[in-house]
């Protein structure tokens, strides 16, 4: 099944609205249905019937009367077909099945170690996506697709993840995903940068909302951007997912893996900058509850920093909030450029403390221009870790409309 024939699965602009209204909404009635469509009962009728006969929608039943007869209710068919979501990233990878609903049927994670090679691992996702679908008796026709929102920069029209940093194992440069996985799952493959999927999952969570322009920030072992605006992704010339981390914050400052922007964001702000800090300063004889787990200060890890932090330690506590400081100042530069109505910040950095997230938008908000004039909401999301491989999914979904 090729890409495009995703989006010829439902005819006419008029039955890809209707079908978009009601998988918004959840559970309609015909009676909104006609109030927000604009288009004549007879039309309604008749588009609504095609959408029932192909399976797409089910009626649910009646709605509360207003003085005449109870409405029909509308809802979209669970069962009518099946989709993947695939988060390839640094630390942990993710796939995960749902039904056209959005349900999460199952999942499955990977973390990532110097043996998951892109071979090793599209080993694990095929068997994996095979044993979700013959454990619930579904045959490859019944799925839509697979989306796979990936660590960048990507290709979206290749299908291919390019050059990325900091992959602990070899060989994750130039992967062709699209084409690998979809000949051998035997239906589509989508691939998109992470960032941007996190994004999509988490304004398809917050869809009664209608916020226009979101913003969202990943902050793990590099920092991950994403723009929307009008419920549409915003796309420049090239993948620009990671280059906000080469944002400059300090001009004589140092770089990460001696690579990048001196004094770049990620320089500061990063679960490898906060690593290197944490060594940096038991080098110089600074006493921490982390040397008692690790002697070695060179084998510290983001493990360790995240157990102290939890034990109140002091200079765990100390290079936390000096990195949330960073990305303060970091994400009040963006502010005042894009003005965004809300910024959700997700990431493995973000989740390690409550303390992380309340110190960045309060930095953030004290150096925003136009404020309070200018109101902007500051969330976490609601999706979490799921937030990458849900977007995936629903990007899979969206093709049958063309959102």
């Amino acid at each position: 099944m090729e890409h495009d024939s995703l989006e010829r699965r439902i005819s006419g602009r008029k039955a890809k609205d209707i079908f978009e209204q009601i998988r918004k909404v959840g559970t309609v009635s015909k009676i909104d249905l006609l109030d927000k469509s604009g288009l004549t009962g007879s039309t309604l009728t008749r588009t609504l019937e095609e959408l029932t006969a192909q399976g797409l929608i089910l009626e649910a039943g009646f709605g509360e009367s207003t003085g005449g007869r109870r409405p029909i209710l509308y809802t979209i068919n669970p069962n009518y077909a099946y989709v993947f979501g695939l988060d390839i990233s640094r630390m942990y990878s993710k796939l995960m099945l749902f039904d056209l609903q959005m349900n999460k049927l199952e999942s499955k994670t990977w973390v990532m170690t110097e043996s998951l090679s892109p071979d090793v691992l599209f080993d694990e996702i095929v068997l994996t996506a095979q044993k979700m679908m013959s454990g619930r008796g579904i045959s490859s026709n019944k799925v839509l697709g697979m989306g796979v929102g990936a660590v960048g920069p990507v290709d979206r029209a290749s299908g291919t993840i390019l050059e990325p940093l900091y992959f602990p194992s070899e060989g994750w440069n130039q992967v062709h995903v699209t084409d690998v996985l979809g000949q051998r799952l035997g239906f589509p493959v989508l691939l998109d940068n992470g960032a941007n999927t996190a994004l999509i999952g988490e304004s398809w969570s917050d869809r009664g909302r209608d916020y226009r322009h979101l913003l969202y920030i990943h902050v793990g072992v590099g920092l991950r951007s994403a723009m929307m605006t009008n419920g549409q992704v915003v796309y420049g010339a090239v993948d620009m997912e990671g280059a906000v981390g080469q944002m400059i914050i300090q001009t004589d400052g140092t770089r990460l893996w001696d690579e990048g922007n001196f004094g770049a964001w990620e320089s500061y702000a990063s679960i490898h900058a906060l690593e290197r800090q944490a060594q940096r300063r038991l080098k110089q004889g600074r006493d921490s509850l982390l040397l008692r787990m690790e002697p070695d200060p060179e084998k510290i890890t983001f493990a360790h920093l995240g157990q102290a932090l939890r034990e109140n330690d002091p200079l765990t506590v100390e290079l936390f909030t000096q990195a949330a400081t960073y990305f303060g100042i970091g994400l009040s530069n963006l502010l005042n450029i894009l003005h965004p109505e809300k910024v959700i910040l997700g990431g493995a950095l973000i989740g390690s403390h409550p303390g992380f997230f309340h110190t960045a938008t309060r930095v953030a908000i004290q150096r925003t221009y136009y404020y309070p004039k200018y109101q902007v909401v500051f969330s976490q999301g609601s999706l979490g870790e799921d937030a990458l491989a849900t977007g995936a999914a629903i990007m899979v979904i969206n093709k049958l409309t063309g959102v």
